[in-house]
């Protein structure tokens, strides 16, 4: 399963609210809603996101195995 725990971690880390992340470098909302909810992104949504944010995508999201 697939965490986006670590972005959350990190936006709070870099004091980057969602709002900025909407507003100021125009990542859709539905993008965030999809975070939020769990569901899949694609690596083009992954490589904006590392470099808004300005960081590795382990910072963005983590494996944890299916048990």
């Amino acid at each position: 399963m697939i965490s986006y725990e670590p972005f959350w971690q990190t936006i709070r880390r870099k004091n980057i609210s969602t709002y900025q992340l909407i507003y100021e470098y125009g990542i859709l909302p539905d993008t965030i809603q999809r975070l939020r909810s769990g569901k899949t992104i694609t690596t083009k949504t992954l490589n904006t996101l590392c470099s808004v944010i300005d960081c590795p995508i382990s910072d963005i999201l983590i494996f944890i195995p299916d048990e």
